[in-house]
């Protein structure tokens, strides 16, 4: 590996860390992880996704989200069904607490990513963007 591409891989690796921890910090506000924010935000677009597919949605284990699970459960934020309609994984669902929170942190979230980008003229949000999904799809194949 050139020392071009271990850079290259270096900055990705630093612009994700300084992304997650200012997330953190833009998410403490509202009490969330990023963690727990992305678990709120995949069941926003995914309602009724299994415990297991959220874990692998946010890169988590399954012992790890149906800990957090518990916790959001608690927190009224999410809910579950105690029995299977049919087979043996529970859905999940935002309760309207937990999504007018996500709205809340959205915002937040999205501010960061304006800040992040800010630097960027269009044509090289594009470029940026065109080739971290490149580099995503080699890296999968």
């Amino acid at each position: 590996m050139s020392n071009r591409e271990q850079q290259v891989g270096y900055v990705v690796k630093q612009a994700q860390s300084v992304l997650r921890l200012r997330m953190e910090e833009a998410l403490h506000r509202h009490s969330l992880t990023v963690s727990q924010y992305s678990c709120l935000h995949h069941l926003l677009r995914d309602p009724g996704i299994s415990a297991a597919g959220l874990a692998r949605a946010t890169f988590m284990t399954r012992q790890s989200m149906n800990s957090m699970l518990q916790q959001l459960l608690e927190r009224g934020l999410v809910e579950r069904p105690t029995r299977p309609e049919s087979g043996r994984a529970l859905p999940t669902a935002l309760t309207a607490a937990g999504a007018d929170l996500l709205s809340a942190a959205q915002a937040d979230v999205d501010g960061v990513e304006e800040r992040m980008l800010s630097g960027l003229s269009p044509s090289e949000l594009t470029s940026l963007t065109y080739g971290l999904n490149a580099c995503v799809k080699a890296l999968e194949d």
